[in-house]
């Protein structure tokens, strides 16, 4: 494990308190780190630098999202237009299997088939209930309509969309209604939704829930009604400099009954970095640390445009893996990695998430 600044910050953090920085109206930072410290974790640290796994279909994915279902690991992650029988889609979906979370099989890629997704979906989060794969995803290419959709599926390849969708996008003056970037969580005993949005200019780009009093084993019966604003604002916005105007792709994972998320800073190549907040009720959220936790990394290493959109998964053993993606071309080609992470409780019962060396 990253033994070595995981005790600079849990010494560090005892005297770093109480940071005047905001991350949103109701959300103060309440852990720092010393000045001069561009993140968490080495840009070059070596689980970074040369990963073990770095995958893609044709050298191009973004938008991970890990599942365990039926004795092998499914990956949902968008994929860009492809050319098929003469015809051009928008962003897709697809679909890869493992056994071993390292080696990935390409399956398929999903296809437009409902008339809200015409244009093209992406960005997955895929979640097990009902021993069925529940796929939360966006439209794209609909600029401020695009929304959130569902669709489910009892072998993990093939997906009946809601007949409802798109099943939720935000309301208020403080957005222009878009809804992207997808994470469902379920946590006290409702379901909660992430997405991003953006301001009504749409240009700076934060966090929206809503929340869902439906029971699991209904879950396929879910409408847009069937959500409420959990907060009539943004709960996780930008406003530390490496976030620039962007926070997305926020991705949860429950530890001893408190979620912590893992999101992304900062728009595609600016470079994009991965931080982390944690909350005790879903709502009102705390960034770990004013810097990021993954960066990109340095000159000529294959995340060095960024270390961007992530998607966290606990495995069936309790291991908990974080899954990114990155480039070193400023986006003429991406791929997908992951970092194994270990956590340990710092004297604030507060668990700090570290990269452990698989080399």
């Amino acid at each position: 494990m990253f033994k070595k600044y995981l005790a600079v910050f849990v010494v560090s953090a005892t005297f770093f308190a109480a940071s005047n920085i905001v991350a949103a109206d109701v959300v103060p930072t309440i852990l720092s780190v010393p000045e001069g410290k561009l993140s968490i974790v080495p840009a070059d640290y070596p689980a970074l630098k040369s990963p073990a796994m770095r995958w893609a279909p044709k050298d191009f994915a973004k938008d991970p999202s890990v599942v365990w279902f039926k004795d092998r690991y499914y990956m949902y992650f968008s994929i860009p237009p492809q050319e098929k029988d003469g015809g051009k889609y928008g962003w897709t979906t697809g679909i890869a299997q493992s056994d071993d979370m390292t080696h990935w099989e390409y399956v398929k890629n999903l296809l437009p088939d409902q008339e809200c997704a015409k244009n093209g979906f992406c960005a997955p989060c895929a979640r097990v209930f009902n021993n069925k794969v529940y796929l939360f995803y966006q439209t794209y290419g609909n600029g401020a309509k695009d929304a959130i959709c569902m669709s489910v599926s009892e072998d993990g390849i093939n997906f009946t969309p809601n007949p409802s969708n798109p099943i939720f996008r935000p309301s208020g003056t403080w957005t222009n209604g878009r809804a992207i970037d997808a994470d469902v969580f379920y946590f006290n005993d409702k379901l909660f939704l992430y997405a991003a949005t953006r301001d009504p200019e749409g240009k700076i780009q934060k966090i929206v829930v809503a929340t869902s009093d439906v029971p699991l084993d209904k879950l396929d019966d879910v409408t847009p009604d069937s959500w409420t604003q959990a907060y009539d604002g943004s709960i996780l916005e930008p406003s530390l400099s490496w976030e620039t105007k962007c926070i997305e792709a926020p991705t949860t994972i429950e530890r001893n009954g408190k979620l912590y998320m893992f999101y992304a800073g900062g728009y595609n190549n600016d470079p994009q970095h991965i931080g982390v907040a944690v909350s005790d009720d879903g709502v009102k959220w705390t960034r770990l640390w004013n810097v990021p936790f993954i960066t990109n990394g340095p000159k000529g290493q294959w995340n060095s445009s960024e270390s961007g959109h992530p998607g966290v998964f606990l495995d069936k053993d309790g291991q908990t893996w974080l899954f990114f993606q990155g480039n070193a071309t400023h986006g003429k080609d991406w791929f997908l990695s992951r970092v194994k992470i270990e956590w340990e409780t710092n004297d604030q019962e507060i668990e700090i998430p570290s990269i452990a060396d698989e080399h």
